[in-house]
Formats: structure tokens, sequence, C-alpha cells
């Protein structure tokens, strides 16, 4: 995990120079600050380029976003209260006893995959569907076109088995915007790094649209009646900007990296213990 290593190296960076700045503080109380690099999303942001119009019906190409999204969750219902207590979301310094799937490499599932990690995408478009490469762990879903339907029931004696990206069909309302319906997805995923929990009954759709050649906003409605008190937006017209080159960058979570990272970060004792 390039991603991951690259975090675990900031971390311990961040955790040195921060010991290092309280330590050499003027009497003052000067405050220093560490500069910041700018994301290629962020660059593209800034630089405010005028864009061509946008093609119809074509979301071709890579694509760079922001990292991380604070989310509005509605109350939850009984069992979805008891779903999020199994979930220990820990501050980055102190994960000793987080049990985050992500911090043993395990899939992300959708939609955390967007909610979490959207610094690259790449909509490859097919006569009978659509796929979409995430840059996070190389990981892609297919999202048909060709009319089939979605599975009625999901992980029952004569249902579809739930899947880490679930199951997806999409479809263009007008000639700008791409519909995905989902369903099936794996409920050992959380929603975000809070923990927010969901079912296998979870329904989600996302709409992309295309406002000029450059430009792309996605917004994800989740409905989980199981688990929530109401249907809701998780993200609202989160934009996209078109990535000159087309490349993305390799981003990948190595397991034994993870056990690296926790081993220092997580627990800094040196008396390592899996979360329970």
């Amino acid at each position: 995990m390039r991603g991951m290593a690259g975090g675990a190296a900031i971390g311990l960076a961040v955790v040195f120079m921060w010991a290092s700045f309280a330590s050499a503080q003027t009497q003052d109380d000067e405050t220093i600050h560490v500069p910041k690099t700018k994301t290629l999303f962020e660059k593209l942001i800034a630089e405010n380029k005028p864009s061509a119009p946008a093609p119809k019906r074509d979301l071709n190409g890579a694509w760079t976003g922001p990292v991380g999204f604070i989310g509005h969750f509605p109350p939850y219902t009984p069992l979805g209260a008891e779903r999020a207590k199994l979930n220990k979301s820990e501050p980055v310094y102190h994960l000793a006893n987080t049990n985050d799937p992500l911090m043993t490499c395990d899939p992300l599932g959708f939609p955390r995959n967007i909610i979490n990690e959207t610094r690259g995408m790449r909509f490859a478009q097919l006569p009978d569907g659509m796929i979409i490469l995430y840059q996070y762990q190389r990981a892609w879903r297919e999202i048909w076109t060709d009319g089939r339907e979605l599975p009625k029931s999901i992980d029952t004696k004569d249902g579809a088995p739930s899947r880490w990206y679930g199951y997806s069909v999409g479809h263009w309302d007008g000639d700008y915007t791409f519909v995905i319906d989902s369903v099936g997805m794996d409920d050992r995923t959380w929603l975000d790094t809070s923990g927010h929990p969901h079912s296998v009954d979870m329904r989600v759709q996302e709409r992309y649209t295309r406002v000029d050649h450059d430009t792309l906003h996605m917004s994800v409605r989740i409905d989980d009646p199981k688990i929530y008190s109401s249907p809701f937006e998780e993200l609202t017209d989160v934009t996209f900007k078109w990535i000159p080159n087309q490349e993305l960058e390799e981003q990948l979570c190595v397991p034994s990296e993870a056990i690296s990272y926790m081993n220092i970060i997580g627990h800094q004792s040196g008396n390592a213990e899996p979360a329970k």
C-alpha cells in the first residue's frame, strides 16, 4: 500500500516533528506552521481554468477528487445502534483498539471506497455497461446497462450472496447524468472512518453529472431502513476534476506494511495485540 506506507511515513514524521517543535518552542509561544502539500485535486481547483463543454453521454477518462468526507447521518434504529457499538473507531495516533477493516487491508468495499478514498477513478464505457476503476487498491466495479435487474434478495436461500462491491446497474438521465443503483454490499464493511455500519439490504444510488469537459459532480444517496431511521444523502455534488495526463497513481494497501504501521503507531508501547 503505497498509500498506507506513505501514510505511515507521514504519520511518523508528524509525530517526530511535533515533539521537536514542542521542545524547541520559544518563550513567547511562537507558533510554527508545517507547510501543507497540495493534492492534484487542490491544484486543479486552484487553477480554475476555463473548460470546453461536456460531451454527451460520456464519462470516459480519469478523474481526481477530494479525500474523505463528513457525512450527515440520520438517527440509528435499535439494530443500527447495536451494530454501531461493535465498530471501534480510533484517532490516528490511538489505533491499538480499532477494528477498522482498513487497518488490516480488508477491502474498503462500496460505498466506503467512494466516500473515503476517491483520490482517483477512471470510467470506461462499454456497449453493455460501465467499468469504474479506483486508484486505491486498484479495485474496479462493473455497472451493467444491458437491462438486467438487480438481485431481489441478498444472503437468503434463494437470493444472491453479498459482495464487497455489491451489484450495480446504471442508466443515463438525460445527456449528462449517469445514475447507478447498487445492492448486496457485504455488511462487514464500514460506511466511513467513524464506523457507521450498514446491512446487506442497503441500497445506494450514485449520480454523476458532467458539468463541463473538466468537471464532474457526484451525489450519493443511501437507504438502509434496518440501520437508519430514514434515507439520506451521504454526499451531495462532490466535485471531481479531469486529470490532464490521465494517469492514476498506484496506491495499494500491503498487509505487511499495515502490520508494521500498527505496531509502530497503534502499539507504541511495543506490546502489539490484535484488536478484538
